[in-house]
């Protein structure tokens, strides 16, 4: 049975839904039988890489606010992310336009990396701080996770997976995907957000025993 989820490596609620489906996902007796493929989407396509900026600053700035405000306001995400086992650094994180890193992902989906280039990619921009838009440190990326090096920073210099990136944007739109994270069980059910485990869990068992009824 096949889980699509459409994702933004930028939304912090999609790395904190990818950890509770993760944890409804041990809890699934046929967990070896469920295919994962990750899809692309952009919460904002506007947005221009900005090195140098932090996403406080940045939200304070669109929002004409303090950036103590600003702070306050991420501070229920940070706690939400904390219990799920990860660690948020607003201050360090870059604002960065995620197309690059879509087709990063889109690449890596070919060699069966897609979970791979999608943990590495969050981790990388809420946690580390790392410019998620910049070529060579998403060819270090690559090279984590087990891409050729040489083979990422060609493919970011052309348009290679350009398309594959719009055509999963497309899709999202033609299903009615309004934000993310969005997870689809083999195209029965879906979920919207960073819904508690206990609910993706009874959506893998329910789609997955229709599943065996076809």
């Amino acid at each position: 049975m096949k889980v699509e989820i459409w994702s933004d490596i930028m939304c912090p609620f999609c790395y904190i839904g990818k950890r509770k489906f993760e944890s409804a996902l041990e809890l699934f007796e046929h967990q070896k039988d469920i295919e994962i493929e990750w899809r692309s989407f952009q919460l904002d396509p506007s947005t221009v890489s900005q090195p140098g900026k932090d996403v406080y600053s940045y939200l304070a700035e669109r929002k004409g606010q303090t950036r103590e405000w600003s702070v306050d306001m991420h501070r229920n995400v940070v706690e939400m992310a904390k219990n799920e086992g990860l660690e948020y650094n607003f201050d360090k994180a870059v604002i960065a336009n995620s197309f690059n890193a879509h087709r990063l992902i889109q690449m890596a989906k070919q060699q069966g990396l897609g979970d791979k280039a999608e943990e590495l990619l969050f981790k990388s921009y809420f946690t580390d701080g790392k410019n998620t838009d910049d070529a060579n440190t998403l060819a270090e990326i690559g090279e984590a996770i087990g891409l050729d090096k040489a083979a990422v920073l060609e493919m970011l210099s052309g348009d290679t997976y350009t398309n594959e990136v719009n055509q999963d944007i497309a899709e999202a739109q033609h299903i009615g995907v309004r934000g993310v994270p969005f997870f689809v069980f083999d195209r029965r059910y879906a979920i919207s957000g960073a819904q508690p485990s206990e609910a993706f869990l009874q959506t893998l068992q329910q789609a997955y025993s229709e599943s065996k009824m076809v």
